[in-house]
């Protein structure tokens, strides 16, 4: 048996995500760690300005034969190919599943070359895969990481946040370029207690090798780097996942960076976050990856976060 997946033109979920899968600077993710919300809730958003109609798509819970696949379609429903079916995948509403599993997105584009246009998967796919496949934050990283490895990833950049009711994850991948199998990824956990929040440009720097509980990445993640000039040991500096695959761009600053100050201003008055990195001013530091809020932050709190317009 096979089941189809067209190129979606969804989603909405909570009154505060949207998907636009032909935008690629007009996104903005916020992550609210259990110990950052007033309920106790983990909560995460998913915004993207432009002309869209989105709609809500209920997929059911099913059973599957062995030896059923999934078929991967394209603009116009051209087949792309094949991915096997697991035995029983999950019900999803938008970009939740039954398990309160949770994926939005932001795209950062990063290098162009990296792109692969022999890769079956573009990030949609693995976000609804996933969200079919698994019941943690935790597994849904595995679950995108084994799927590019074997199909090949097909889209630019792209930070996803990944939530349960338990934790937030900011995952961050960029593809190998063309011809290349799997993609180079980086997973964060966000401390308990924190906010994080992600607008088209990576944000992932440096990150801890050798502690799993919170950090996962891919296994050449450093290597391809260096092999590519992106990165070289000899300059000193720890390897940093952003200056690697998505260095700075002045329109980058200016529009991503400066949603993300917005957000941690609106969330941490009392830290006075400095805009000069937004405006691209020399030595200014980037924003941290997470911050403590001055407070419990509740699910109106949030949504006035992401009605911000800079006053």
């Amino acid at each position: 048996m096979k089941q189809k997946i067209i190129f979606p033109a969804i989603l909405l979920f909570l009154s505060l995500l949207v998907i636009n899968q032909w935008a690629e600077d007009d996104c903005s993710s916020f992550l609210v760690t259990k110990g950052a919300s007033k309920d106790g809730s983990v909560m995460i958003t998913y915004t993207c300005d432009g002309e869209f109609l989105p709609h809500l798509e209920y997929i059911p819970a099913q059973d599957h034969k062995p030896g059923s696949t999934v078929e991967i379609r394209g603009r116009g429903g051209k087949i792309r190919g094949e991915v096997r079916q697991v035995p029983h995948t999950y019900a999803v509403v938008g970009l939740m599943n039954e398990h309160q599993l949770a994926i939005g997105e932001t795209t950062f584009g990063g290098r162009r070359e990296l792109r692969n246009p022999d890769g079956l998967l573009h990030y949609f796919f693995l976000m609804r895969l996933a969200l079919q496949r698994a019941k943690t934050a935790r597994e849904a990283i595995k679950v995108m990481a084994e799927l590019v490895e074997e199909y090949g990833y097909a889209s630019t950049g792209e930070s996803f946040s990944i939530a349960d009711s338990q934790e937030a994850w900011i995952m961050e991948m960029i593809g190998p370029g063309p011809g290349g199998k799997g993609a180079h990824w980086v997973a964060l956990r966000i401390p308990d207690g924190c906010v994080s929040a992600h607008a088209n440009m990576s944000r992932i720097g440096e990150f801890p090798l050798n502690n799993p509980e919170n950090c996962m990445y891919s296994a050449n993640v450093i290597s391809f780097a260096e092999e590519k000039g992106y990165y070289t040991k000899k300059s000193g500096k720890p390897f940093s996942f952003r200056y690697a695959y998505d260095p700075p761009k002045p329109s980058a600053l200016r529009t991503c960076a400066a949603r993300v100050w917005s957000m941690f201003r609106r969330s941490a008055p009392s830290l006075n976050l400095s805009p000069d990195f937004q405006r691209g001013k020399k030595r200014a530091k980037p924003y941290p990856l997470w911050i403590k809020p001055d407070q419990k932050l509740s699910l109106q709190d949030v949504m006035n976060i992401m009605r911000d317009h800079y006053e």
